[in-house]
């Protein structure tokens, strides 16, 4: 087997541009087992790369074959002493099949070896350096072609007497250091730059000119080809990458002579930071290149090896991910000893050096995640599994991330994670929810933890979350207790913890919690204290919503004291408490009784507590007293006219005594006189009563004060004659203004009798009027019809054949034959007397 590789910090390390912490493209395995007998004893010089095995080529001249792990495949090459050379293999090419390989050596011979057949087996002796050689990667069946390179490139043929036939296809400048060959192109390096051979139209499609390093020449760099597709080639040599596509020429570029139909267009041509020692591609626009570093140690040796995974462009390019590895004995390696397989369909690549060979795979999914949760990025990998799957569940990885949330103190991420993972699991929660009990965070998960019924929590969960918020947080105790179903938890813990942990400082708070606690738990009377020690208005709502009605006949007070107006909506409504148990209540706080009744007063004007407004009244709001007593006839005159002598409220014992008439009338006038001392008022009153005595009192009173005689004057106009009111003035007595009222008082009666007269005449005029129309209306003839029946004899009245009828017809419409009543003549009709004695009976 495959031997992992130590960890990548100590292998493979990954750089990025900004020095980040950069996801790796690959994973590496160090090949092993068969294979490090032969790297113990040998050095490798080249290999080659195909999907069933891999070959190696080594310093001695054998050449071996392994499989992927690094295990000996048995084969032609393993049997026999015969196809190996005896110096250094240059270059291995396999065919596209996997049944022949080519190899080369100083040793100037070229082997063509089948693996399992020795039918088409050649061995080429050319008595010099032969560097590279190339199998046909089209052939169907046996080995047809092969080219091979020297100070020229010569393409092998079999001929129809299956014989070999060298074809010289092109003259090279120095010689060949390196083919390529897909299809129908054979891809060369030569020592000024690279060509590309159509073996279809036998031509070269031109020279691709290499710059020459400064200080150093083209031919110590080994060129590596490789085409990517059908028409694409990757060319890297030195530190230039070169990508060049092969296309048919436009018809424009055709008609310009005799040249070959397909024409090499660089497309993209860029420099790295390291001289290439391979490259592979990855995907359409990204590479894989295996690099040598251009600087040295301290010590003047080599530097780790990189892998490069590169984004070409037009003309530039951009290093995604770069890897240094560490490869046995990389120090003493110069920049060819490096070489870059790889397995394309599989994203395998193999870095071969002198004594190692590590296999590069594209990192795949459980890699990338394992990754990525090493280095903490748990959301990527998270959505990495959610995209691909994976062995890992996304509820581990979700674990992890929690705990590195905490860990790094953001509980709020941790919390809202726990939402969006642990879903409904009550063993889950439950799990997670006593990693934040560890550093005192239930308050950041609280408000994330399942409520509802398809997962609740153990009671105990909820309650240690409300007991850490008791500590640390009041206010938000107090938020949890309002939104969390009481059932979650047991109310009477948390009640006794909250009296245990009572503080002044946020009674308040602790207050309203306790009152919700108690409405939870059906301690109504309980939960009303609580929020009326906290002078909370919800207090009412809480009444109205368990119509707590009962329980209040003890707290009214308290109610009025924090709300009257809310405390009166419910006690005026007598369906909810009984205006008795009110009264009752509120009989020890005068004031609030007097809101209640002046309230009650105005919903039910005939209650029979309104006697008690007169005191009330007349001790909290005088100005509604007088209204009361002259609306309201619910109350004692004679409790009230005490009440009001106490207080010496004149205009009220006015009113009451006013009320009683009498002798109480006369005593009335004589407060109004003498206490009030408003003449207006005394007039009003006398005509208000229109009482002979109330009117001799106020003329007696008047003429001892000459100054009210012309006010009296004025007022008695209509009631009392003014002759006896100018009687009463003394001779010689000075009344101011007496001249203008007397002639305002004879002006007003003279005009009283013009307006006696004009009416008496008016009247008369209509009399006469009326009796004029009524005699001629009575005088106007009636009209009598054959329909018509007398109500004595009920026989029509018009008699037909009769010369005469005779019928009399009263106003009340009744209609009689005149012989039928004769002797019973009467001013009135007959049927309307019967019709009255009868009403009368």
């Amino acid at each position: 087997m495959a031997n992992s590789l130590p960890p990548m910090s100590c292998v493979a390390e990954t750089y990025s541009k900004n020095e980040e912490d950069v996801e790796p493209k690959f994973k590496y395995q160090r090949l092993a087992n068969d294979l490090k007998n032969i790297l113990n004893a040998d050095v490798i010089t080249c290999s080659a790369v195909h999907l069933k095995f891999l070959i190696f080529g080594t310093f001695r001249g054998r050449v071996y074959i392994f499989d992927h792990q690094g295990n000996s495949v048995y084969s032609n090459l393993s049997n026999s002493e015969r196809y190996t050379h005896k110096v250094a293999v240059n270059n291995i090419d396999i065919d596209h099949k996997g049944e022949y390989v080519a190899t080369c050596s100083d040793d100037g011979k070229v082997n063509i070896t089948g693996l399992f057949s020795c039918e088409s087996n050649h061995s080429l002796s050319f008595g010099k350096f032969i560097k590279v050689v190339s199998l046909d990667p089209d052939s169907k069946a046996h080995i047809k072609r092969f080219a091979v390179g020297d100070d020229k490139l010569i393409l092998y043929e079999r001929n129809l007497l299956n014989k070999l036939k060298p074809v010289e296809l092109c003259s090279v400048e120095g010689s060949v250091l390196s083919i390529c060959w897909h299809g129908n192109f054979i891809a060369w390096a030569s020592h000024i730059g690279v060509r590309v051979y159509d073996l279809n139209e036998r031509c070269s499609l031109g020279l691709i000119k290499w710059e020459v390093p400064s200080e150093e020449r083209l031919e110590n760099f080994r060129c590596h080809l490789r085409w990517s597709n059908n028409h694409t080639l990757l060319i890297g040599w030195v530190d230039t990458i070169r990508v060049c596509v092969i296309r048919k020429r436009d018809s424009i570029e055709a008609s310009t002579g005799k040249l070959p139909v397909y024409i090499v267009d660089p497309i993209s041509t860029f420099q790295t930071t390291f001289y290439v020692c391979g490259l592979a591609p990855l995907s359409v626009k990204q590479l894989v290149v295996l690099g040598y570093r251009k600087e040295k140690s301290s010590s003047f040796k080599a530097l780790r090896p990189v892998l490069c995974v590169i984004e070409y462009k037009m003309n530039n390019s951009e290093e995604i991910c770069t890897d240094s590895l560490t490869l046995r004995g990389f120090e003493e390696y110069t920049v060819n000893d490096y070489s870059l397989g790889g397995i394309i369909e599989e994203n395998r690549f193999y870095i071969v050096a002198p004594k190692d060979i590590v296999v590069a795979s594209l990192i795949e999914t459980d890699d990338r995640i394992e990754w990525l949760v090493k280095h903490s990025k748990f959301e990527e990998a998270m959505e990495l599994i959610a995209a691909n799957g994976g062995n890992m569940p996304v509820l581990s990885v979700a674990k992890l991330y929690i705990n590195h949330l905490l860990a790094l103190k953001k509980y709020d991420d941790a919390a809202k994670l726990c939402l969006r993972i642990l879903g409904n699991d009550k063993d889950l929660w439950e799990e997670e929810v006593f990693k934040f009990v560890k550093c005192q965070q239930l308050r950041s998960v609280s408000a994330y933890l399942p409520t509802s019924n398809e997962c609740k929590l153990d009671p105990h969960v909820y309650e240690m979350v409300l007991y850490e918020f008791l500590k640390f947080d009041v206010c938000g105790f107090l938020n949890l207790i309002k939104e969390w179903p009481s059932h979650l938890y047991d109310g009477l813990a948390v009640i006794n913890a909250i009296h245990d942990n009572f503080r002044k400082q946020h009674a308040n708070q602790l207050l309203e919690s306790l009152a919700l606690l108690y409405s939870y738990q059906g301690d109504f009377e309980s939960a009303l204290r609580m929020y009326l020690k906290l002078q909370n208005k919800d207090v009412f709502q809480l009444i109205r919503r368990y119509e707590l009605y009962d329980v209040i006949s003890k707290l009214i007070i308290p109610l009025i004291q924090l709300d009257r107006e809310c405390a009166f909506e419910i006690l005026l409504d007598k369906t909810k408490i009984m205006t008795e148990i009110v009264v009752h209540q509120l009989e020890h706080n005068q004031e609030y009784l007097y809101w209640y009744l002046d309230s009650l007063l105005k919903k039910d004007p005939s209650n029979v507590f309104q006697k008690k407004l007169i005191s009330l009244y007349a001790f909290f709001d005088r100005k509604k007293l007088l209204p009361f007593l002259v609306r309201s006839k619910d109350y004692d005159i004679q409790e009230a006219l005490f009440i009001c002598k106490q207080e010496n409220f004149y205009p009220e014992m006015v009113y009451l005594l006013g009320c009683m008439g009498g002798v109480e009338a006369a005593e009335a006038l004589n407060i109004i006189i003498h206490s009030i001392k408003d003449i207006e008022m005394a007039i009003e009153f006398c005509k208000e009563h229109d009482d002979n005595d109330l009117w001799n009192a106020l003329i007696n009173e008047f003429s001892k004060h000459p100054e009210i005689v012309t006010k009296v004057l004025e007022g008695i106009v209509d009631y009392v004659s003014p002759a006896v009111v100018v009687g009463k003035i003394k001779m010689g007595q000075n009344i101011p203004n007496l001249r203008q009222s007397l002639i305002k008082m004879l002006w007003h009666y003279n005009l009283q009798g013009e307006i006696l007269s004009s009416a008496q005449q008016i009247k008369l005029n209509d009399y006469f009027e009326i009796h004029s129309e009524i005699v001629t209306k009575q005088r106007r003839g009636q009209q009598v019809s054959y329909e018509q029946l007398c109500s004595l004899c009920h026989r029509s009245v018009l008699m037909i054949g009769t010369y005469s009828n005779c019928i009399i017809r009263f106003v009340c419409g009744h209609v009689y034959h005149k012989p039928c009543i004769q002797g019973k003549l009467q001013k009135n009709c007959i049927e309307c007397n019967l019709w009255n004695l009868t009403v009368e009976k």
